[in-house]
């Protein structure tokens, strides 16, 4: 499903994806789903706990459980026509950091607790950008500013537990554009922070988007939180594409209303007005 003409970086087709229970019976997880992320947009994908968002995310990435999950060999992941599902892994490891990076929603889980956060940045420039230990520490606080972390020298020396809540996500998106990748995935960033700083960071995000003009795919539970930051908005339940909406469809034609497909009651009042 498309949701714009735009040129396309990343492009899903047909991804079915299946988790083996015991027994040997295959527990479908993605049913033929197929979207588009166009080159300098954001794409939010939207749905309930269990519809398939973040397994969409993690297959991009190849970071299934290998042994539990089954991908058929008919599904297509295209990184500029590249078929992601097809390369070696040495290969994905240079395409995870450098051509595409992830937040995830817990900061903490995400973050090694026994090194302060500038070295955790540090070694992802030294290993996907080849930068000297000396020019990858400068380069960790010219991070921590653009990311709105205040004495971006004393928060690199800081441990994980040493930080907000909110200043972990801004030290994971840090990490996350730290080589200017061309697609930023974002699975659930505000989900485990107050309203306040949750909007913080959605800002942090659309400003990082148009400074950097990098594509991001943008998962949430929450379609109230997407409405004047997505481009384009995609409704996910039970492992299929139900809804597709974007900002650029003419004022008088009329999309389907999302309640056909996710019934979200009030919740879609906030994210509609983006897309009138």
């Amino acid at each position: 499903m498309t949701t714009t003409s735009a040129p396309s970086l990343l492009s899903i087709r047909n991804l079915t994806v299946g988790f083996w229970q015991e027994g040997g019976q295959l527990s479908p997880a993605l049913k033929g789903i197929s979207l588009e992320v166009p080159a300098n947009r954001t794409v939010a994908l939207v749905g309930e706990s269990g519809s398939g968002k973040s397994v969409t995310a993690m297959s991009i990435l190849q970071l299934l459980p290998a042994g539990a999950a089954y991908i058929d060999p008919h599904s297509e992941i295209l990184l500029e026509g590249r078929n992601l599902l097809r390369e070696s892994a040495a290969s994905l490891r240079r395409v995870r950091g450098k051509d595409i990076a992830m937040v995830f929603q817990e900061p903490m889980s995400s973050l090694n607790p026994v090194f302060s956060v500038g070295d955790q940045i540090a070694e992802t420039l030294m290993l996907h950008a080849s930068l000297t230990r000396r020019a990858a520490r400068q380069r960790v606080l010219a991070l921590l500013a653009e990311v709105g972390l205040p004495e971006p020298e004393k928060k690199a020396r800081a441990y994980p537990h040493q930080l907000s809540g909110g200043q972990q996500q801004r030290v994971m998106i840090a990490m996350a554009i730290a080589c200017e990748p061309k697609l930023l995935i974002a699975d659930e960033p505000t989900t485990a922070l107050d309203v306040t700083i949750q909007q913080q960071i959605l800002q942090l995000l659309a400003d990082l988007q148009k400074k950097r003009g990098m594509s991001v795919l943008f998962i949430t539970h929450d379609p109230g939180v997407v409405g004047e930051f997505a481009d384009d908005v995609v409704v996910m339940r039970h492992g299929e594409i139900r809804e597709a909406r974007s900002r650029r469809f003419s004022a008088h034609r009329r999309m389907p209303t999302p309640r056909r497909c996710w019934r979200v009651g009030h919740h879609w009042s906030a994210a509609r007005r983006g897309w009138r």
